[in-house]
């Protein structure tokens, strides 16, 4: 399997790990404070994993050399993730992991719309039956 692979695989599993034990901190923490804990440790741990994998130089070197719409647009993503954690986090502190967890994965429909109109990438037919799949689950779960 490719190496890739056993990352997106990698992430789902920690993702589902992710969800249960905010569920389990935000119990004696408003949503927000339990966010930001849980942003400083990302940060904190995200800052190790590129001095380690990449050196300080090496870093520093890529960063240089980004350019300003490389920031922009990672400054966008980084706005974009803020609001949905805090959306997600709201939402998991007043319902179920399961129901917001699932609801959340619903952004995987977004992303293959806009991977493929922005990015170009291929929309086959593989990847839109599996985004009706999602979309179905998305219709079981508001069912009244």
């Amino acid at each position: 399997m490719e190496t890739w692979k056993i990352y997106a695989f990698a992430a789902a599993i920690f993702a589902g790990f992710t969800s249960v034990l905010a569920k389990s901190g935000l119990k004696t923490l408003p949503s927000d404070i339990g966010l930001a804990v849980r942003t400083s440790v990302v940060f904190l741990f995200v800052i190790i994993n590129v001095i380690v994998w990449h050196g300080a130089g090496e870093s520093v070197h890529a960063l240089s050399h980004a350019g300003r719409r490389a920031f922009i647009l990672l400054a966008l993503s980084g706005l974009t993730t803020t609001i949905s954690w805090v959306c997600y986090y709201r939402a998991m502190s007043m319902g179920t992991v399961t129901f917001v967890s699932l609801v959340d994965k619903g952004s995987i429909v977004v992303t293959l719309l806009l991977s493929t109109l922005v990015l170009g990438e291929a929309f086959t037919w593989k990847i839109g039956i599996g985004a009706s799949l999602v979309l179905a689950g998305l219709v079981v779960l508001v069912w009244k």
